[in-house]
């Protein structure tokens, strides 16, 4: 015989399987994300994933062969720090009100955040939902 609990259990599982779908989704999307930056005069073209990881260093034009070696360097290091800045940025448009507070998508990125504080170990419910769950139908009490 179902308990009058059964419907309130199927939709927080439900819930939670669309939570984890939109994580899902949120993750591949972070995974995907990239910034392009080009230096002034076209000198360095350098592209970083989400984490800020570089995936590609070119050189559109011929530029930096007429740059001494310090301001080639100091072009591909401003470019490098903007280019990671937009991708941290477009991450930060993904999880935009998604985190918990207290949890920056910085530390997140660089593994800085305990995973308790993102996933409680105990999902929320209500305590009626709770209680059945913990202790199983116990029916009408007169107590």
């Amino acid at each position: 015989m179902p308990s009058p609990y059964d419907q309130q259990i199927e939709d927080l599982l439900g819930q939670y399987r669309r939570q984890r779908a939109e994580a899902a989704e949120t993750r591949r999307r972070i995974n995907e994300t990239t910034a392009t930056v080009t230096a002034p005069r076209q000198a360095v073209r350098i592209t970083v994933g989400a984490q800020g990881e570089v995936t590609a260093i070119e050189f559109p034009t011929g530029a930096y062969r007429r740059m001494a070696p310090k301001e080639l360097a100091d072009v591909l290091l401003t470019a490098l720090r903007q280019a990671r800045a937009e991708a941290l940025e477009g991450v930060t448009g993904l999880l935009a009100g998604r985190l918990p507070p207290g949890v920056t998508v910085p530390d997140l990125l660089q593994g800085r955040v305990d995973p308790a504080a993102v996933l409680p170990e105990d999902p929320a419910m209500p305590d009626s939902v709770r209680d059945y769950v913990d202790h199983g139908f116990r029916g009408e009490t007169d107590e």
